[in-house]
């Protein structure tokens, strides 16, 4: 059995652990700093085992890491560098949920000194994750790109207030791609774009939905894209109306400058709910027999029943995402040592992963099919 250390006892972190441990083919250990959180864990997923780590002290990380395979980081994404750290010392393979480009590339750094048989695998969530293994799956089937555009949204099903929103994952990692600069391609060159831009509204589905810019869903897609595509661009999708009020709050406000305060009034105000859906949208344009062609990959999955127990669908396609490359890893279907990226997995392995297919389960929907 493939023994894994799961960092981080939250929401995702209890997704991860669940479809883990449902799978009967891991033994997973979890760590937090909060013994209420490892309570909460255990009440909700029987069969782990849990420590209270502090991942501030190295001495306890390392101890927590011995006799693991894997560590996964469900943390918030500024403590994912000391985790990478630990991993490489340990001799274990790692994988995280970042969004973060910094801390991306701190482990890209760590990943250079990896051990035969060991890899870092950062950004394994939905965007980006598993948005990133759609995007490269689409291109491949063109002879030149032109455009490669994604947009994904984790939203209330039932939104309420003037921000039309309900928290579904991460607080940090929500304030963190508001702020911070956005990689893009644009005219063939990798450039910076400023988070709240490039606004759009577009319909799907009959519903009205905007876009606009946010740092960290391209992954590592900029680098892999770059001299090959016209434009590259990724965008987070919301209902209408909720792009003006953000702006008002980090930009004229100036609370981009104050993120403890940003993060105290979210999660004193806007209520955190489990009745959500993720909806993905991923569009390439390129030529193909000499003709100009559009192929769009749509989906929507919903919050569900697992394991008997109700999940979000937030909670869902971010584990599933990380279980799966772990998964595809331990059979062999990965990259064996170094950084591994997202745009590396491939599309058809992991779709028909026993945890890729909650993105085409019942409870999804494709909205668009793949021409023949």
């Amino acid at each position: 059995m493939h023994r894994v250390l799961l960092l981080g006892a939250g929401k995702i972190g209890r997704a991860i652990a669940r479809l883990l441990v449902d799978s009967g083919d891991y033994a997973v250990v979890v760590g937090d700093a909060s013994a209420g959180a490892l309570e909460r864990m255990l009440d909700r997923v029987p069969g782990v085992e849990v420590r209270q780590v502090d991942v501030a002290s190295p001495p306890q990380v390392a101890q927590a890491l011995s006799g693991c395979h894997a560590v996964i980081s469900a943390l918030s994404y500024f403590l994912n560098p000391v985790v990478a750290e630990a991993a490489l010392s340990a001799g274990v393979s790692y994988f995280d949920l970042t969004e973060d480009v910094a801390t991306t590339r701190r482990v890209r750094e760590i990943a250079a000194q990896a051990a035969d048989g060991q890899i870092f695998m950062p950004q394994c969530g939905l965007a980006p994750g598993f948005i990133s293994i759609v995007a490269q799956h689409l291109t491949k089937q063109f002879d030149s790109l032109d455009a490669v555009r994604m947009r994904v949204g984790a939203l209330p099903l039932f939104p309420t207030g003037a921000l039309k929103y309900n928290l579904t994952w991460s607080t940090d990692g929500l304030i963190n791609e508001y702020s911070n600069p956005c990689d893009a391609i644009q005219d063939g060159r990798i450039v910076e774009l400023q988070p709240l831009e490039g606004y759009e509204q577009f319909l799907l589905d009959g519903v009205r939905y905007e876009a606009f810019n946010t740092s960290g869903g391209l992954g590592t897609l900029c680098e892999t894209l770059e001299g090959r595509v016209r434009e590259l661009n990724y965008k987070t999708i919301r209902y209408v109306g909720h792009c003006d009020p953000m702006k008002l709050l980090l930009s004229e406000l100036r609370l981009a400058e104050c993120r403890k305060v940003l993060k105290d009034m979210l999660e004193r105000a806007v209520p955190v709910t489990f009745q959500d859906v993720v909806v993905t949208f991923c569009t390439v344009v390129g030529s193909r027999n000499g003709q100009l062609v559009q192929i769009t990959d749509g989906r929507k999955v919903y919050h569900q029943d697992v394991g008997g127990q109700h999940w979000s669908a937030i909670q869902i396609t971010t584990a599933a995402s990380v279980c799966a490359v772990l998964d595809l890893f331990v059979a062999g279907r990965l990259p064996r040592r170094g950084l591994v990226r997202q745009e590396q997995v491939d599309f058809d392995a992991y779709i028909a992963n026993r945890f890729g297919q909650y993105y085409d389960s019942p409870a999804s929907a494709r909205l668009h099919d793949e021409p023949q």
